[in-house]
């Protein structure tokens, strides 16, 4: 299976609260689902900037 890196820039991704980068992965999930449900997350990656 194709694997896919999703690169988004929030500033100050880095110093976000747990409960905040967990309603952005819900919502990028959300996203992906729409896009088709064969699409799975699988982990992500948060810098200063950008989550991926």
């Amino acid at each position: 299976m194709p694997k896919y890196i999703i690169e988004r820039e929030i500033p100050g991704a880095g110093d976000l609260s747990a409960q905040d980068l967990q309603s952005i992965s819900q919502k990028s999930c959300s996203v992906l689902k729409n896009v088709g449900p064969q699409i799975q997350w699988v982990q992500s990656f948060v810098t200063g900037d950008k989550v991926y």
